[in-house]
């Protein structure tokens, strides 16, 4: 389930004028996530609100979630070279995933993007409406996200989706079920910065340390 969770995790203070593009720089959101399952809830509350850092440079992403719960999730995205690289660290110990998204075709030819017919205002940019819907390994998931494309890069969410959605997510709601237990989790983008990113930041070697995740 952890790994369904923090793959659609994902990521705004607002310095430029509305609608302009915004290539480098830094966004982070807050993720709240919720059960009607009362020990799931419990649980959940342990955790706390989560927060994302995520980098962008161009076409390439960075995205960074901390949790004294759930350790340390890296996310490395590159639409140019169409690779994701995955990092965790947590108490199972240090592990990364790398795929090539154009190999994810067959895994993602199930899911179903369909564009709404609302727009909304977040931060000072026009956001439009995609609903996502998600059935892999058992788990089913469905989002209803506001994306601007003011941000030309892939999120977190986009990357893992290729081409079937444009645009950076500002708003999300995602509904994720798994055995019988919902869960509702709701990712705000905060704050956006304009900023110089390093390269140094989307190096797609998997650090010292780190070993390959399963099925890899």
């Amino acid at each position: 389930m952890k790994k369904f969770l923090f793959l659609f995790l994902a990521t705004f203070s607002l310095t430029l004028v509305a609608q302009d593009k915004l290539i480098e720089g830094i966004v982070i959101a807050k993720q709240t996530i919720t059960s009607e399952n009362a020990q799931v809830q419990a649980q959940l509350e342990m955790m706390g609100d989560m927060e994302t850092t995520t980098y962008f440079k161009g076409q390439k992403s960075r995205t960074e979630l901390e949790n004294p719960m759930t350790g340390s999730v890296i996310t490395i995205a590159n639409g140019e070279t169409n690779e994701v690289l995955t990092l965790m660290d947590n108490m199972m110990g240090k592990v990364y995933n790398y795929q090539k998204t154009d190999s994810l075709e067959e895994k993602i030819k199930d899911i179903k993007v369909v564009a709404g017919d609302k727009t909304k205002m977040f931060l000072g940019y026009d956001c439009k409406q995609y609903t996502v819907t998600i059935k892999q390994e058992g788990v089913e998931m469905a989002l209803d996200m506001y994306t601007t494309e003011a941000i030309p890069v892939s999120s977190q969410q986009t990357a893992m989706l290729g081409d079937k959605l444009k645009g950076f997510p500002l708003f999300m709601t995602m509904t994720m079920n798994q055995q019988g237990m919902e869960m509702l989790i709701t990712t705000e983008v905060t704050e956006i910065k304009k900023a110089k990113v390093s390269d140094d930041q989307f190096n797609m070697t998997p650090p010292e340390g780190y070993t390959k995740g399963p099925g890899q």
